[in-house]
């Protein structure tokens, strides 16, 4: 018996990551789980790499686009024929520039990657949980929702703003078998930070190594996370074990955040 068997669940940005890590965690626990992405190549390879039949499915889209959103969410409830579990974890740090350089339209992109599409996607999938008594909703924010970090301003405040979501929506819907809660990664070298991770160095005025040493030092236990550990902690809130807790905002950063 897992965790997690008979129910449902649907991961934005669910092909790489943490995302993956989420689902593969979802999947050892018995869960079903939909999987959003914008390439059905990627989405493709992922499911034979799952290899758990038609315990997965991908179902293409772009969370930056809300008519796209709802079709994921809708798709999902229509095949499994329920939705339990949402995990809005599509979303990433955008243009690199410090605010007095960065463009109106990098910052509403970032915003809209990252604030809006959880947004968007729980304001979807909430009627289905309320009308059936029970569900979990699991926001994908950041060690930089908690601390400011320079370059990444609009990524910073979009993950801040994910946790005023995830506290203000776990309030009205915490008498109703609803929870809302949000994970904070810290550092994870994921196949999406090697890509960009020297990108982001170079705007700090650093290299990629010493921009790794820089976050691992400020952790306690001096070094990266790993997706599994966010996977762990992902299948804790989204089964009976985290029934108790909603609306936090739980670090999975080795220590990093001071709070």
């Amino acid at each position: 018996m897992g965790k997690l068997d008979g129910r449902v669940a649907a991961i934005t940005g669910g092909t790489a990551g943490i995302g993956l890590g989420i689902a593969e965690a979802f999947l050892a626990e018995g869960a079903s789980v939909a999987l959003n992405g914008r390439s059905k190549e990627k989405g493709d390879r992922v499911l034979d790499r799952l290899d758990v039949g038609d315990r997965a499915i991908f179902i293409s889209g772009d969370v930056m686009v809300p008519d796209d959103i709802n079709s994921f969410i809708d798709q999902t409830r229509s095949h499994f024929g329920h939705l339990d579990i949402l995990v809005n974890n599509a979303g990433g740090a955008g243009v690199l520039l410090p605010t007095v350089d960065m463009p109106f339209d990098d910052w509403e992109m970032t915003i809209r990657w990252n604030l809006h599409s959880t947004f968007i996607a729980t304001k979807r999938a909430l009627p289905g949980m309320l009308e059936q008594g029970w569900g979990r909703v699991i926001n994908i924010s950041s060690v930089e929702g908690k601390v400011g970090k320079p370059v990444i301003t609009a990524y910073v405040a979009a993950k801040h703003g994910i946790i005023g979501l995830t506290k203000g929506v776990a309030r009205e819907v915490g008498t109703t078998g609803v929870t809302v809660n949000a994970i904070c990664p810290g550092l994870i070298l994921t196949d999406i930070v090697m890509e960009n991770g020297p990108r982001t160095a170079a705007a700090m005025g650093i290299s990629f190594d010493e921009m790794v040493t820089l976050y691992t030092a400020e952790s306690a236990i001096q070094r990266p996370n790993t997706v599994e550990e966010v996977g762990n902690a992902a299948v804790m809130l989204a089964s009976d074990l985290g029934s108790g807790i909603t609306g936090a905002a739980i670090s999975v950063d080795g220590g990093t955040s001071p709070y």
